[in-house]
């Protein structure tokens, strides 16, 4: 049996780093909304998005991938200065199957995968690695698989996943409606702003891939029992996690958000632009204007390492549903919100 390790909201000790102005005033105490979702107010502050780490260096730190990996990381560049100009809410985890459940109950909401008949993707645990397209144990899209079901095990307490962006922005829509206050899903700066907490390093536990053990469910020995041929990939030691952790099973970051690496890939708004970061405004940036498909952020249970790092920029096409993406809102900062 997976073992699960749940950790209080409680104030950690903050990262020092210069470069965010304001990390000292982070509030690690959350607030709870309506459905018993928990929120972090985080400050309004400076951070450096991005990064410009070198190919020999990654090598060094990743010998396990081919040097290729690491010359195609230009969207990742320029490595630029990002003011927030005000503070926000942003949940402490990912939005769970309990809370995706208590939305579609309250609204008869039907998610895409269910309403346009094709479905979502699923693990498929008899699945043949050399008859298998893509090699992997996923199948999809196949009507059998939803955000009710993705091939494995899933509590109300764990990430949901199958869901499209369209799906994300309903549940932020009900969720507004409900609370009387503005919830959506969060820019990619505010994303990376949060995700690093005051820190610069690949991790908000530092440079080194196997700090990810205690703050990270990714693709590590216990997945890798399931995916032979990537075992290579895998980060050396157990997390107890195959598939999907519960939230809160991991150390939060600083300024307590949880699950900032892997569990779950999480929509954000942007839509992706190559060369973003480059024509990039330096406050409240909110990316391109326009764009065929949207950033993802983080990695999830099933990621390698290397694509969990903070700085590390994916994307789908809005209508993607999988087994590895997921989301976590934002609560836009009220006027009567209390300094």
């Amino acid at each position: 049996m997976n073992s699960v390790r749940i950790y209080v909201l409680t104030a950690p000790l903050l990262i020092g780093c210069s470069i965010v102005a304001t990390a000292a005033t982070a509030d690690t105490k959350p607030i709870v909304n309506s459905i018993g979702m928990h929120l972090l107010r985080i400050p309004a502050g400076e951070f450096i998005m991005g990064s410009e780490e070198s190919p020999d260096s990654l090598a060094k730190a990743y010998p396990q991938l081919p040097r290729s990996r690491f010359e195609e990381l230009q969207d990742e560049a320029p490595a630029h200065r990002v003011r927030i100009s005000r503070d926000f809410f942003i949940g402490a985890h990912e939005v769970t199957v309990g809370q995706f459940r208590r939305f579609v109950e309250a609204t008869g909401f039907v998610p895409e995968s269910i309403k346009d008949g094709t479905g979502g993707y699923g693990y498929r645990v008899d699945y043949d690695p050399d008859t298998t397209a893509r090699g992997d144990a996923f199948e999809g899209r196949d009507p059998r698989y939803s955000w009710l079901n993705p091939g494995f095990v899933q509590t109300d307490a764990h990430p949901i996943l199958n869901i499209t962006y369209a799906d994300a922005l309903a549940f932020a829509e009900w969720l507004s409606k409900l609370e009387g206050r503005r919830y959506r899903l969060p820019t990619e700066a505010e994303w990376e702003y949060a995700a690093r907490a005051g820190t610069h390093t690949r991790y908000h536990s530092g440079d080194e891939p196997a700090s990810l053990l205690t703050v990270a469910n990714v693709f590590d020995a216990d997945s890798a029992a399931n995916w032979a041929r990537w075992k290579e990939m895998a980060l050396t030691g157990h997390d107890g996690h195959a598939f999907t952790a519960p939230v809160g099973s991991f150390a939060p970051n600083a300024w307590g958000l949880f699950d900032m690496h892997g569990n779950a890939w999480e929509w954000v708004s942007d839509w992706y632009g190559e060369d973003a970061y480059a024509k990039s405004a330096n406050v409240d940036p909110q990316g391109p204007a326009t764009g065929n498909v949207r950033v993802r952020r983080g990695g999830s249970w099933h990621t390698w390492p290397f694509y969990a790092r903070a700085s590390y920029r994916n994307y789908n096409a809005s209508s993607s549903r999988y087994t590895l993406l997921g989301f976590r809102v934002v609560r836009e900062w009220d006027s009567d919100d209390k300094p």
